[in-house]
């Protein structure tokens, strides 16, 4: 593909997500930031608005990060692997993950991120090719790119799964963004 602009990214009809979408939805946070976090596709609240992770999933991944010290709009970037929605927020096709695939990589280019956060296993599959294995995945270190990469439970699988408990999904994802705020006051 030639060179991307992101605004060229409201033009796309790269799939059929393109019929369906009220607007495409391509990031919020930092410009050019040392942490990028990326999920999976707009929700409705995303498709309103025209900005990743402001529903309930957001509002919850915004605490997560406070609480480890990262601001979400100064600190870091947050986009989706698929800029629209998907009909009754099912899961992206592998199509529509190839489709917007170049729009991201266009992300990461311009952003230029030293650390990746990728959130949920949609997210791991665009990125790295790897389906499947998120409980065995989160927290860990691995590299693409020259990158660190963390995959982490997605934030609306915490709300799934809220329990308090000290090994619930929501302690070890607030861990493992504590882990990636170490990291990035390593370098």
């Amino acid at each position: 593909m030639a060179m991307l602009e992101l605004r060229d990214c409201e033009q796309c009809t790269g799939c059929d997500l393109a019929l369906t979408r009220e607007r495409v939805v391509i990031s919020r946070g930092a410009a050019t930031a040392p942490l990028m976090l990326i999920g999976e596709a707009p929700g409705a609240r995303e498709d309103a608005l025209g900005q990743p992770f402001v529903g309930r999933s957001g509002q919850l991944l915004d605490r997560l990060l406070q609480d480890v010290g990262l601001n979400p709009e100064s600190d870091l970037y947050i986009c989706n692997a698929v800029k629209c929605r998907p009909p009754q927020n099912r899961r992206p096709k592998r199509a529509e993950l190839t489709a917007c695939r170049p729009w991201l990589d266009h992300q990461i280019d311009q952003v230029n991120p030293r650390v990746i956060v990728l959130l949920g296993a949609t997210a791991v599959e665009s990125l790295l090719g790897i389906k499947g294995g998120m409980t065995q995945l989160r927290g860990q270190w691995l590299s693409w790119d020259g990158r660190d990469v963390m995959p982490i439970f997605h934030p609306s699988y915490l709300l799934r799964n809220p329990s308090k408990a000290s090994d619930a999904p929501t302690a070890l994802t607030r861990s493992d963004l504590s882990t990636v705020q170490q990291r990035l006051c390593e370098r």
